[in-house]
């Protein structure tokens, strides 16, 4: 017997077809002796409704009240789905984020797990009951609900595995694993079978959407093991150990799974793409101690993400360019706090670029594998792909390029890199 998570995205609950057809997943597990629990978003397009309703009704509206309306989308499915069971002869229940509790931090509309009361829920499965939780929301100190920001469902469910002290979390969603790189542009995407915690951490900071950072994070702070699969399949759930889908394990867990011979590690496991960022160029910027302090300190204050900084040899003794780039809902935010600083922070002028691509190649085997940059510089020289910037970590190769040749890049480096399977993703 298993203690399991089970958490199903927006598209998985997007109408009663869909919930039964998540019930029975869920009825599958439970029928095999496994203590369950279930996280479930909105209604795929719900939250955006309730969004807009706060919007109409006040521009300047308070948060707390925010949080309120749009926690109500992951409650409706919570009850639609605790009902659903009960249909099939399942013993379920729906618990609320302030009945269990799962108490956050009095940040609205982005509130961070402070802790989860689990006994409660632990109670209840181990009488047979399927617990049914909306993710995404929680109870502050002042006994208000608060909301987790976009994909804090998934954060949710994390954080409930641990709290209950599960064998592991699984989430369903609309694809069936996490791929080698996107299969709408690579059609020989490989589905990866286990990933390390980091890689995967590391792929959902630079653009891959399967799993949001704040979830892997957590899994990976609290040891949670985490199974990536779709919900939308034909034969119901399979066992536990049989799923279709993609582990994302400890590097211990990785290393001893290579070490038994059950996987070959790669320089890179898989490539990313994210075209939601903006480069950003300050001219002629006095080279001197302190300058690039004056530059970034402000934008981190405002909570503007910065990434791949680049300083430039400059045209004239004492001056230098500094180049490097926001998400681009941030543009014009980083643009006026930075137009309001010219004076101060000496620059020439600022220059924007928009139509711009990060391609990220990512990979615990970099640590052990020599010239894994160097592959990908060549690769994209030899189809004549301009590298704008670049920035590393240990297991991370990021580049910048022109937005029109993403998908260009993204399939010329995952044949480099080997990762090309010999049939077409189905």
């Amino acid at each position: 017997m298993a203690r399991i998570v089970m958490k199903f995205g927006g598209t998985s609950v997007a109408g009663t077809e869909r919930i039964r057809r998540v019930a029975n997943i869920v009825r599958a597990q439970a029928a095999q002796g496994n203590q369950v629990a279930v996280v479930v978003s909105a209604m795929a397009g719900e939250t955006d409704r309730l969004v807009n309703f706060c919007r109409e009704a006040n521009p300047l509206y308070d948060p707390a009240e925010y949080d309120v309306v749009v926690s109500s989308g992951e409650q409706v499915t919570s009850g639609l789905l605790a009902l659903t069971l009960q249909a099939m002869g399942c013993k379920a229940r729906s618990w609320l984020g302030w009945q269990l509790p799962v108490r956050t931090f009095a940040n609205h509309a982005n509130a961070r797990v402070e802790d989860i009361e689990g006994e409660r829920l632990i109670a209840s499965m181990e009488a047979g009951e399927i617990a049914v939780i909306p993710g995404f929301q929680g109870v502050s100190e002042t006994q208000r609900i608060t909301t987790m920001g976009r994909g804090g469902s998934d954060t949710s469910a994390v954080a409930m595995a641990a709290a209950i002290g599960a064998d592991r979390c699984d989430i369903y969603t609309d694809v069936d694993g996490v791929y080698t790189t996107d299969p709408r542009i690579v059609a020989r995407a490989r589905k990866i079978k286990y990933i390390a915690y980091e890689e995967m951490l590391e792929l959902a900071s630079v653009g891959a959407k399967v799993l949001q950072t704040r979830s892997v994070s957590m899994a990976m702070k609290h040891n949670v093991r985490l199974q990536v699969l779709s919900s939308f399949v034909e034969d119901g759930s399979p066992s536990a150990d049989s799923l279709p889908g993609t582990m994302i394990v400890s590097e211990s867990e990785m290393a001893q799974l290579l070490e038994e011979g059950t996987m070959e590690r790669q320089s890179v496991t898989g490539i990313a793409h994210d075209k939601n960022e903006a480069r950003v160029v300050l001219t002629r910027v006095p080279d001197k101690p302190g300058a690039v302090a004056d530059i970034f300190t402000p934008l981190g204050e405002a909570g503007i993400n910065v990434d791949m900084i680049i300083q430039n040899v400059g045209r004239e003794k004492g001056e230098t360019d500094v180049t490097f780039t926001v998400p681009q809902a941030e543009l014009a935010r980083a643009q006026a706090l930075l137009d309001d600083r010219r004076d101060a922070l000496g620059y020439n002028r600022v220059i924007t670029d928009s139509k711009v691509a990060k391609i990220s190649v990512v990979g615990m085997g970099m640590k052990s594998h020599t010239g894994v940059a160097a592959t990908m510089f060549k690769a994209l020289a030899d189809r004549g792909i301009n590298v704008q910037a670049i920035s590393t970590s240990e297991i991370k190769v990021s580049v910048l390029i022109d937005e029109d040749e993403t998908e260009l890049a993204v399939r010329v480096l995952h044949t480099a890199y080997g990762l090309d399977a010999e049939d077409e993703a189905a």
